[in-house]
């Protein structure tokens, strides 16, 4: 961050969760309550790593976050792997560049994301993906603004996946992932040293897709489902107290109607829900200093996560985010995208229109996003373009033919 001299490292991960810090500019919460209002006050879900939950690509991040059931492409290692049984193409990669708070002026700061699988045969495929996160140059600083020395935090997660139609209309995936954080090795804070953390974690999805008709035009309707991040907490202190990663629920459907032979139209909505406990740091049954909620294993932690929340069933629903997408193509050569992404005020407030371009030629696809923010809640990509390649193998050999 080479334009920002001097920054805390709760600042940044501050940025790279997208929850907003609403205690700043409200009153003091009475029991979970706001004194003056009654309402709940803002009580957003948070993990460690949340970079895993960074929408990678600028196709899904054209349409409002969505993905789970859209047309299978190499970015399904992201949002549904299972989707990946169904693709057309026998081999196909893609790779993302995605700059990271360029509104703050910084140009070091940035998501690579590089994807891609290989179908096996008729029923079977296997993708892989790699995801670099780098935080940039930072100074770190004490209580005391003491510089603490320089240091490039950096993030990356490498993931593998086998998916497999089980019928003509319906296939499963299940996946695995290593994940590895670098915030701030090497630094010694009150007494503790600052290590790496590591994590392992799984992926288990599915796919239902089915032709049907809309009036005269042939469709295809497309459903489905993905737990991600389903796995091992993380630590850099070797400490008791342990910290979620983002182990997520999607559900998504799409339906695809072609308009004629050169035109096609994609509408398409994702639900995604944090499976983490919602944060409740004032309960402490046991006194050890690490609030119960933290205490579940991961897989309690999930099962936690669906009815936790102080403010019952309805903060429960409002844990949840939601995407709506659009997809016009031309020709299967030019694509026109639009979507709106939706999260309630008090779980982060994130909320924005986005749209792009894809266009494809040969052997080559390229895919444009840019992002709108409709509310006061900052987003570390406002106003920001960024570009996802990929490569169709099987267009090269039909070339060569």
């Amino acid at each position: 961050m080479k334009n920002s001299p001097v920054l805390s490292l709760f600042v940044v991960t501050a940025m790279l969760s997208g929850n907003a810090l609403f205690a700043q500019f409200s009153p003091k919460c009475v029991d979970g309550n706001n004194p003056i209002t009654g309402e709940r006050c803002a009580n957003s879900v948070t993990s460690a790593v949340p970079f895993l939950r960074i929408v990678p690509d600028a196709r899904g991040g054209a349409m409002g976050d969505v993905g789970i059931a859209t047309s299978a492409d190499p970015n399904g290692m992201h949002y549904n792997p299972s989707k990946l049984a169904f693709a057309d193409k026998n081999v196909a990669i893609s790779a993302t560049y995605t700059p990271w708070m360029r509104n703050l002026g910084l140009n070091d700061v940035y998501l690579a994301y590089l994807a891609g699988y290989f179908k096996i045969d008729e029923f079977q495929a296997i993708g892989a993906s790699l995801r670099y996160f780098s935080l940039g140059d930072i100074e770190f600083t004490n209580d005391q603004g003491e510089s603490l020395g320089q240091g490039k935090p950096n993030e990356f997660e490498f993931s593998g996946a086998y998916t497999r139609k089980l019928t003509e209309k319906f296939s499963a995936a299940v996946g695995a992932k290593f994940i590895y954080s670098n915030l701030a090795t090497g630094r010694i804070v009150e007494g503790i040293e600052i290590k790496p953390g590591i994590a392992g974690a799984a992926d288990l999805s599915m796919t239902y897709k089915t032709k049907t008709k809309i009036s005269d035009y042939k469709s295809d309707f497309t459903f489905g489902a993905a737990i991600s991040n389903l796995g091992s907490k993380i630590t850099y202190t070797n400490s008791v107290n342990r910290d979620y990663i983002p182990t997520n629920l999607g559900l998504g459907g799409a339906l695809k109607i072609g308009l004629d032979e050169f035109n096609s139209i994609t509408f398409s909505t994702d639900l995604n829900k944090l499976l983490v406990p919602t944060p409740r740091p004032e309960v402490d049954d046991d006194g050890d200093g690490v609030p119960d909620y933290k205490q579940y294993s991961p897989i309690r932690g999930v099962f936690k996560s669906f009815g936790d929340a102080p403010g019952g069933f309805s903060e429960e629903l409002k844990e949840m985010t939601y995407g709506l997408g659009a997809e016009y193509w031309y020709d299967d050569q030019f694509a026109v995208r639009m979507g709106y992404f939706y999260e309630h005020w008090s779980k982060g407030n994130r909320k924005y229109f986005s749209i792009g371009l894809g266009i494809k030629y040969n052997i080559f696809g390229l895919n444009f996003s840019y992002l709108v923010p409709t509310s006061n809640q900052r987003n570390p990509l406002d106003n920001t373009l960024r570009f996802s390649l990929l490569f169709d193998f099987d267009a090269f050999d039909a070339e060569e033919e």
